[in-house]
């Protein structure tokens, strides 16, 4: 009896402790999942650079971490600051417009053949009406608004996380060789002969995803600015940067290329615009249903509304940076799941 309530006893003070250190690092889990997820998709470029320092890990983990800091936490950063700028400065100009007066409809929208009268009639009905105006303004403008600065406002959130993440990354980079040799141990008194198998599922799927989805979004960006510069468009740098952080998200790119269409036929390019939409539908967007697979396949066989289901979850759970973790937790559960039932 006095046994049984020692081994009760022990077994409550280690649900106890794992409890107290789940709740201290709760608020930093986000930011140390991400932090895991960049260490392994980045493990074999730190090996390499370790080897050329001549095995300064030190100097090794902050030229990783501060390369991290400068290709992806800047440019976050400032897509975050414009976004929420622009998106205020935007939705005050057109209601000093509306309020100012009636709006001539966009000749390309009017042109439209079998749709266009109506449009056209229905435009005129609503901008004559100062008061349909302002109403149809409340009903539209304030949710898009207000959706596009949650948006800026989460992706500042994500920019904070992944700051915090690459300070992680610093000692996981700098203690990783240390780390794997502990976590090795832990799995082989957990999972005994197929500790190796499956810490090599994990590694291989969360590189596999990681190059899918940035692999992925880096091609959209590069075909994407490539169609935006022969169309023309301003700012062709801030479209592509725009492009590749939708592509992450599933049926993201639309709205970039499609926004750059519909500027086009405001300003009279119908051409253009017709362009636009042939280069977006036939090649920025079928970039990820080719490249996207391929990558992914290479380490993990995920379906696609495991990715869409990722991706969404994530960001419910996590925020930005849930898009990458999100589809990562879901890839490695998957193989997992699929090794051990397959397995004879």
């Amino acid at each position: 009896m006095e046994k049984r309530f020692e081994i009760y006893a022990q077994l409550a003070a280690v649900f106890i402790l794992v409890a107290g250190c789940f709740l201290v690092l709760r608020p930093f889990m986000t930011a140390m999942l991400f932090a895991a997820v960049v260490c392994v998709s980045t493990w074999p470029l730190y090996v390499w650079l370790l080897r050329k320092l001549k095995n300064r890990q030190g100097l090794a983990a902050l030229t990783m971490t501060f390369s991290l800091t400068l290709l992806v936490i800047l440019p976050l950063a400032l897509v975050a600051y414009n976004l929420a700028d622009n998106v205020s400065d935007f939705y005050d100009a057109l209601r000093q417009a509306m309020a100012a007066g009636a709006l001539e409809p966009p000749a390309w929208l009017t042109g439209l053949p079998l749709v266009g009268g109506p449009i056209e009639e229905y435009w005129r009905n609503i901008a004559g009406s100062r008061e349909e105006m302002l109403a149809l303004a409340k009903r539209l403008l304030e949710p898009a608004r207000s959706f596009l600065l949650a948006g800026g406002i989460m992706l500042g959130q994500g920019v904070m996380e992944m700051t915090l993440a690459a300070f992680i990354s610093f000692f996981f980079y700098r203690d990783g060789e240390a780390l794997m040799r502990s976590i090795g141990i832990g799995m082989e008194r957990l999972a005994g002969i197929h500790a190796a198998n499956v810490l090599a599922i994990i590694d291989n799927t969360v590189r596999s995803v990681t190059y899918g989805l940035l692999g992925t979004a880096l091609a959209q960006g590069f075909v994407a600015t490539i169609g935006f510069a022969i169309a023309g468009l301003p700012a062709v740098m801030v479209l592509g940067v725009a492009t590749f952080l939708f592509s992450l998200i599933p049926v993201g790119p639309p709205l970039i290329w499609g926004g750059a269409a519909i500027w086009l036929f405001q300003q009279g390019e119908t051409g253009w615009g017709i362009f636009m939409l042939i280069w977006g539908f036939f090649l920025i967007s079928s970039v990820d249903n080719i490249i996207k697979p391929l990558l992914i396949s290479r380490g993990s066989s995920l379906p696609f509304l495991l990715v869409l289901l990722g991706v969404m979850g994530g960001v419910l759970a996590f925020g930005f940076i849930g898009i990458f973790i999100g589809p990562t937790l879901l890839a490695v559960g998957f193989s997992l799941v699929r090794k051990w039932t397959l397995a004879e």
